[in-house]
């Protein structure tokens, strides 16, 4: 059976790899870009990127041995059970494109895929590709006539890289941080070259109180997030604007209906979206992959994601909640309770006896 894969992130990449020759994937962007991503590749994450035969070693990311929680000047530092990797998406797609491409899978860049068709898809530049089955890996990007339901409350995201002072690069090394601010929360870490990926949420109405604008979200997390206002100080912006998106869909698990398409398989963020504290949205995406690469009928598929994936991602929105309407109850429950952010850790995650390259 011929597969289109719409879409080349991790989960779109990553089924390209297992299906080789078998599938045609469609990547809207024709070169290497940055993604709205906190960029932490947890160690389920590189365990699955391993069984695809990605030498993760070879992209240089930067090794993660802890997680630090901080809201106003309270802090609460937890080790990770296992260290996990900042490492961009910039390097990391590009590396699970190029597997994909030397196992025998036609990867067409630059070409967006418009609207899915009853035997495939009609794609920009290409024309019409036939299929017998789509796997749809658009992230959080949705298709004509595929729509999913609006979710949850409309969030802005933007992500910046810096090059942040000596003494400030060599305080974060090896930890991710995660700042709870009025509006949001940013998480802090190294991947790999040695930047430091910002990366954060923010309510849409604290993002137009801020000045609708960079400079101005800046400057709120600087008086509302002095533990980052220290990091930031004397930093080099990286890029010339933030990369952004709005209304993130956290919260959202695909529900199969009557009126699906028969052929469609959802991947990744198109089957659920997991807030990104959690730091398994990586994993989650190549969970998706491994399943539907074995080629499984659609209706069982979503079944099964749906029960893999719901019970996480409903309690990670619980936690997001908090989070955002209770920043200091839950930055005084980590720093009374060392073992609170492992055991939210176990909670959002999809358990290893469930993970598909198992």
């Amino acid at each position: 059976m011929s597969v289109l894969i719409a879409g080349g992130g991790i989960a779109g990449a990553a089924a390209a790899c297992l299906l080789g020759p078998a599938a045609t994937l469609v990547e809207r962007e024709a070169a290497a870009h940055d993604k709205i991503c906190g960029e932490f590749v947890s160690w389920e994450a590189q365990d699955g990127l391993a069984r695809l035969g990605l030498d993760l070693p070879a992209l240089g990311g930067a090794p993660i041995h802890s997680v630090r929680l901080v809201h106003g000047r309270r802090s609460a530092t937890s080790a990770l059970p296992r260290f996990g990797l900042g490492l961009s998406r910039r390097v990391l797609d590009e590396a699970l494109l190029g597997l994909a491409a030397q196992r025998g899978a036609r990867v067409h860049r630059g070409h967006a895929v418009r609207r899915i068709t009853p035997d495939g898809a009609l794609v920009d530049g290409l024309g019409q590709l036939p299929a017998g089955r789509v796997l749809l890996a658009t992230g959080k990007h949705d298709l004509h006539a595929i729509r999913r339901p609006s979710t949850g409350e409309p969030l802005v995201g933007l992500k910046m890289y810096f090059a942040l002072s000596a003494a400030e690069q060599q305080a974060l090394e090896g930890h991710v941080e995660v700042m709870l601010f009025p509006g949001g929360y940013a998480g802090l870490q190294m991947v790999e070259g040695g930047r430091a990926n910002l990366c954060l949420l923010i309510r849409h109405a604290a993002f137009r109180e801020a000045g609708g604008n960079w400079p101005g979200v800046l400057a709120h997390l600087r008086r509302h997030a002095p533990h980052l206002a220290r990091r930031l100080f004397g930093a080099e912006a990286l890029l010339t604007q933030p990369v952004t998106i709005f209304r993130v869909p956290y919260g959202f698990v695909h529900r199969s209906g009557a009126d699906d398409p028969a052929h469609v398989v959802r991947l990744g963020d198109q089957m659920g979206v997991i807030p990104s504290f959690s730091g398994d949205g990586m994993a989650i995406a190549l969970h998706t992959a491994f399943a539907a690469a074995r080629g499984p009928a659609v209706a069982a598929y979503h079944a099964r994601m749906r029960t893999d994936l719901g019970g996480q991602i409903g309690r990670a929105m619980l936690l997001h909640r908090l989070g955002q309407s209770r920043p200091g109850l839950v930055a005084a429950a980590a720093h009374a309770w060392p073992g609170a952010m492992r055991w939210v850790a176990r909670l959002t995650r999809v358990p290893v006896r469930r993970l598909a390259w198992q």
